[in-house]
């Protein structure tokens, strides 16, 4: 990510926090839309879900200009992610989600270069999760095995 894309990134997300529990509600009514399956791994309650994953996004939108920090700060989560069933795939059906969230709350604002500059920090953030989660991953990109 380039400069004005991390600085797309945060300022759309400054406008998101205002909003921060209609967007977790409408994030996790289109993430089970997407896949009913994923319900199930959110055991408490949703809007506590909802509080941890704004502040995670914030926290993430802060280190996008430091990625080997934030990519330990990340992987450290998709460690856990693991322990909770979340598989490779659902990294897709959640950025899916997060991105579809961001349109409707942000509106005629999300334009494709921000769209764009989303689609690229949430690749990072859910690569650094998922290469943390699964140490295989680094081995199949690189076309070896375990």
């Amino acid at each position: 990510m380039d400069a004005q894309q991390i600085e797309l990134v945060r300022t759309s997300y400054a406008k998101v926090v205002p909003i921060a529990g209609t967007a977790a509600t409408l994030f996790f009514s289109r993430l089970f839309k997407l896949d009913p399956e994923l319900e199930p791994l959110f055991k408490s309650d949703l809007t506590e879900q909802g509080v941890k994953l704004i502040k995670m996004i914030g926290m993430a939108v802060k280190g996008l200009d430091s990625l080997d920090s934030l990519s330990l700060m990340v992987g450290a989560i998709g460690v856990r992610h693991v322990g909770y069933g979340v598989k490779d795939s659902d990294y897709d059906t959640v950025g899916d989600a997060l991105i579809w969230t961001l349109e409707q709350g942000l509106g005629d604002e999300f334009t494709p270069e921000l769209k764009d500059a989303w689609v690229q920090a949430y690749a990072i953030l859910a690569g650094a999760m998922q290469t943390a989660g699964n140490p295989e991953i680094p081995l199949r990109r690189a076309g070896l095995s375990a």
